[in-house]
């Protein structure tokens, strides 16, 4: 008989998402995981023809594979919490991008720090997730729940090593290259600030947007171009 996991990664796999993962939050704030014992991290991996070219910056199909991602996880998300909510758990949906605190540009719960905890990958020197399958060529998304998930074995240290791929092509120049573990504060591996206005104005030069989406540390990662070349790019 499928576990409660099973019936949950089928349901996600089936309707477009790329990875699965389930963690147990008991470790992190509980005002930040709103009580919720535990948390579904979902998954999609951005499309790999559109990647390969962004090579030089954000392109406008970039732009867009980036907005229809963020709206197929918000979409898998708020499913994934009402059929749970159906069998009678108390599950909510997190956004794919959060509302973000303007003080120090964060969210409550970070989609990766649940990733994380669900073994589904590491933090990259790029502060972004990193993942054996898709590198960080991903988007994110939550459901905390109260259901009685069996958790995955979470990442606690980078499996970066001294790769440099993402600090070397940062056009803002801002990651460190401090190698990840959990606990280390995000501004040990990035300066946001410089990160996000870099990102805007390439974003206002390129494609005449005004979002902050840059792409190069994604394309750069190792772990990404063997994405890519295993898609024939």
């Amino acid at each position: 008989m499928p576990t409660l996991n099973d019936e949950i990664s089928s349901f996600l796999l089936l309707n477009g998402a790329s990875l699965v993962g389930f963690a147990n939050l008991h470790e992190i704030d509980t005002g930040a995981r709103d009580g919720s014992p535990f948390g579904i991290s979902i998954a999609i991996a951005l499309n790999p023809k559109i990647m390969a070219g962004i090579r030089e910056g954000p392109t406008r199909a970039y732009y867009d594979e980036y907005n229809s991602v963020n709206y197929k996880l918000d979409k898998l998300g708020e499913a994934t919490a009402a059929w749970l909510q159906d069998k009678g758990y108390q599950a909510q949906a997190q956004a794919a991008t959060h509302e973000e605190n303007q003080s120090n540009l964060t969210a409550r719960l970070p989609h990766k720090t649940v990733a994380t905890r669900a073994g589904l990958g590491w933090i990259g020197k790029c502060a972004l997730l990193v993942t054996k399958r898709f590198g960080s060529a991903v988007r994110l998304t939550t459901v905390l729940t109260d259901a009685p998930l069996a958790p995955g074995r979470p990442l606690n240290e980078s499996l970066c090593s001294h790769c440099t791929h993402c600090t070397d092509a940062c056009p803002a120049q801002a990651i460190t290259g401090t190698s990840w573990k959990a606990g280390i504060p995000r501004e040990s591996l990035v300066d946001v600030y410089a990160c996000r206005k870099k990102q805007r104005e390439m974003t206002a030069k390129l494609i005449g947007e005004s979002h902050s989406i840059c792409g190069l540390c994604i394309v750069a990662c190792p772990w990404t171009r063997k994405y890519l070349e295993r898609a024939g790019l």
